[in-house]
């Protein structure tokens, strides 16, 4: 199953992903996001979808 990789060099740390994840996968740490419980995402590609920056990836690795 996918997981989600936020890339901390491009999270502007707006949040927007932990608000609309239904799964709750994201915290923010140090002012940016990361996937906290990537094992619990759905592949639902809401997160994606509100990154204005571009951080978040899913990955199958």
């Amino acid at each position: 199953m996918p997981h989600p990789v936020v890339d901390q060099d491009k999270c502007e740390g707006c949040e927007e992903c932990v608000d609309i994840c239904p799964m709750d996968v994201f915290e923010m740490k140090d002012e940016k996001s990361f996937a906290a419980r990537p094992e619990d995402c759905e592949a639902c590609e809401s997160c994606i979808e509100v990154c204005e920056s571009g951080a978040i990836t899913l990955t199958d690795d």
